[in-house]
């Protein structure tokens, strides 16, 4: 089933089983799925749906985080039921182990260990792993790899 179906089945359970939090997310979901294929004119594909999940997620996130500072968990708490639900559709994340590992291996393809190598290997890890990790924790391993060299 595609990913595109997938969401529209759950939608339809969240409906029936009355779980406003999931429907929620789920519905704005399908709302950005619809724009950006009014935009593109024409169906997205999972991976291009990946992408919009992915998103979504982060935003919920920051959002997360932002309503812990102000000192509204209940707001905080619902978006990270949302993320629940909306990280069922992304590809199972890699482990901070996995994405040190592939780190390693491209810093050992350099000549030294240089920082000034980090964009290089970032857009080389970057391109391995896709939708499967952060960006922003891949930078992390990246720079604690460099400072670890030096």
């Amino acid at each position: 089933m595609a990913l595109k179906e997938q969401i529209l089945e759950d939608m339809k359970q969240f409906m029936r089983d009355k779980n406003q939090v999931a429907l929620g997310a789920v519905r704005m979901l399908r709302s950005e799925i619809r724009n950006a294929e009014i935009e593109k004119g024409g169906d997205l594909n999972d991976d291009e749906i990946v992408k919009l999940v992915s998103t979504a997620v982060k935003k919920r996130k920051d959002s997360a985080g932002q309503y812990k500072e102000a000192g509204r968990e209940d707001l905080a708490s619902k978006e990270l039921e949302e993320i629940k639900v909306l990280e069922k559709y992304m590809p199972e994340q890699l482990s901070e182990d996995e994405i040190r590992s592939l780190v390693k291996n491209e810093i050992s393809k350099l000549d030294s260990p240089d920082k000034k190598y980090f964009g290089q290997v970032m857009k080389a890890v970057m391109a391995e792993v896709g939708n499967k990790a952060d960006g922003k924790v891949v930078n992390r391993i990246v720079k604690e790899a460099f400072d670890a060299n030096n």
